[in-house]
């Protein structure tokens, strides 16, 4: 009775032991980074819309308290600065109102170039060019959202998956 017991218990130790590789408890965050700076994204020369630039950094910022480690910082504080820019925005219509071929639902995209910095010794931790974030909205009554309601989808989508970004490397 015993000896079933005991390979029970060690055949439980070998599933264990052989499926808990994967796991870790060490941070997923950078190990020796606690500060951040984000100054106000720019815009490309194609990007007609004002304040998104002021809108997105403002997510981002709120993502990096919200989801990380790090604290944002003015720059000559800070161990780590993150830049970008919103290079360009696309619409496109997904679906139209049969009776009238007005839009009913968009798709709007944003493409965006970015670049985390370590401002101790000058390496760039991430950096990605060409960093497309899409999302949807309905145009069409009763809900009648604009472009701005659109547009705030997709920056907090962005927000999300910059701070993604910052995780570490497995």
């Amino acid at each position: 009775m015993r000896i079933p017991g005991v390979l029970l218990l060690l055949a439980a130790a070998t599933l264990i032991s052989a499926g808990c590789t994967r796991y870790t408890m060490k941070t997923q965050y950078r190990p020796g980074i606690s500060t951040v700076a984000v100054p106000i994204w720019t815009r490309g020369p194609q990007v007609y819309r004002r304040e998104l630039e002021m809108r997105l950094t403002e997510a981002i910022v709120k993502r990096i308290e919200l989801d990380t480690p790090y604290k944002v910082t003015t720059k000559d504080r800070a161990d780590t600065e993150l830049t970008g820019r919103i290079m360009r925005i696309e619409q496109r219509v997904l679906s139209k109102n049969p009776k009238t071929s007005s839009p009913r639902e968009l798709e709007v995209t944003f493409f965006m170039s970015y670049r985390w910095t370590d401002l101790r010794n000058g390496n760039v931790l991430v950096e990605h060019e060409n960093f497309r974030v899409a999302d949807t909205y309905i145009t069409h009554e009763p809900l009648g959202e604009g472009f701005f309601q659109g547009s705030e989808a997709v920056i907090n989508r962005i927000a999300r998956r910059l701070v993604e970004q910052m995780e570490a490397e497995w």
